[in-house]
């Protein structure tokens, strides 16, 4: 049984047909995503087959700009085609949304930078981790850039990465923090993604030594949380979405497939499946049963109302500017409240399902890692949203983060 959630109905700007499309494409893959997902976390990494679907149905370029042969969609295609692939997989829709938003970040660097990127490879697939956890030392013409990436999602994929850096100017003193473009072949990749969930998405740690990052592949952080972007004006809307809220909001498409694909397998499974020590053939027929049912329901639908109300703000913003900060705030609150309600449903699911959850060969104990990991995102902590959107309704000017 398919428990259907209500949809979004607010416009936004990319066509409704092409999104009805990838969105398809995507159901159409979770077929081939269930059978490849055990295999994944046995070799932490998402195989190549399922990579190669993802590439063919347009995944990796849905927010890569049409001049070089993307889609250049929006943040709604995104994360609807991200819920649909996680009923599949979680680790393989983790991958393909990282591989898309940051193939999007790349087109806010300059022009030089962006054809270097996609004009040479239309199917680059840029990957990256916004912590400032390298140094840059000035150099002529740009940087030389050292240091090491923890939790780089799909790097076994990627031809770039984008990774942060804090910039030092020719006195030795920090002077900005930013986000440099690296040709993956530049960096080394180290196994460190040895996790409870999410295991296949490969995350491990990517390691610069002496790297030379010109100028133009420079993107400064806190201008660009702000709106500022160094990339030539055009008519494209989806590049002057507002920073943080696309790469925060992002990460709950994923969950909200980890959460539908956890409700729509305890709902099938309570057609026949008997509940232990009680009269009831069917777990179908327990009151218990149907009211934690419900209740689980109605968080995942909580939280796809909260993040696709949010993503409705970010796509109608992106064509006029930045989001103002008041309503980042909001919609970073918002993003980590959704990832908790997910993962508090799955929860419930798991207490209404039994013990039998836990066997390896049940899907919904991968589904319950995967969503437990992937929820605790730095971008996506609770206690960081609701501060920065609590500082912003009392009025008190405290930035405690520039990812808003």
């Amino acid at each position: 049984m398919n428990i259907t959630l209500s949809d979004d109905a607010s416009g936004t700007p990319a066509g409704g047909d092409l999104r009805k499309e990838l969105v398809a494409r995507a159901v159409a893959l979770q077929p081939l995503l269930r059978e490849h997902a055990a295999q994944g976390e046995a070799d932490r990494a998402v195989p190549g087959e399922v990579v190669d679907a993802l590439a063919r149905a347009g995944v990796f370029r849905l927010l890569t700009p049409r001049r070089y042969g993307g889609h250049e969609t929006d943040l709604r295609t995104l994360t609807e085609v991200s819920e649909a692939l996680a009923a599949g997989d979680g680790s393989a829709a983790w991958v393909g949304m990282i591989i898309s938003v940051t193939n999007w970040l790349a087109s806010l660097f300059p022009d030089q930078a962006q054809e270097e990127v996609f004009g040479a490879d239309p199917d680059a697939r840029v990957t990256g981790v916004a912590a400032p956890t390298g140094m840059g030392e000035r150099v002529p013409g740009g940087w030389r850039v050292s240091g090491r990436w923890s939790y780089n999602s799909g790097s076994a994929y990627a031809t770039w990465a984008a990774v942060g850096a804090l910039l030092k100017n020719e006195a030795g003193e920090v002077a900005d923090q930013a986000l440099v473009l690296v040709p993956a072949r530049e960096l080394a990749v180290e196994e460190t993604w040895f996790t409870a969930g999410m295991k296949a998405t490969g995350s491990n740690t990517l390691i610069a030594e002496d790297v030379f990052v010109p100028e133009h592949r420079v993107l400064s952080v806190p201008a660009a949380a702000e709106g500022v972007y160094p990339r030539s004006p055009r008519d494209e809307a989806l590049y002057g979405a507002s920073f943080a809220p696309m790469l925060l909001l992002c990460l709950v498409g994923p969950l909200l497939g980890l959460g539908r694909a956890a409700l729509d397998l305890v709902v099938e499974a309570a057609a026949t499946k008997p509940l232990s020590f009680t009269v009831h053939g069917r777990q179908a027929d327990s009151v218990g049963f149907q009211t934690q049912v419900a209740e689980a329901a109605l968080r995942l639908e909580t939280a796809r109302l909260h993040t696709y109300d949010a993503v409705a703000q970010v796509d109608r913003a992106a064509a006029s500017g930045p989001l103002d900060h008041g309503t980042r705030t909001s919609v970073r609150a918002r993003a980590g409240y959704a990832a908790r309600e997910v993962v508090q449903a799955i929860g419930i699911l798991l207490d209404a399902y039994g013990s039998s959850a836990f066997a390896d060969s049940d899907p919904l104990q991968r589904i319950w890692r995967d969503a437990n990991t992937a929820a605790r995102h730095a971008g996506l902590v609770p206690a960081v949203g609701l501060e920065v959107y609590g500082k912003s309704l009392l009025g008190v000017d405290e930035r405690v983060s520039l990812m808003v």
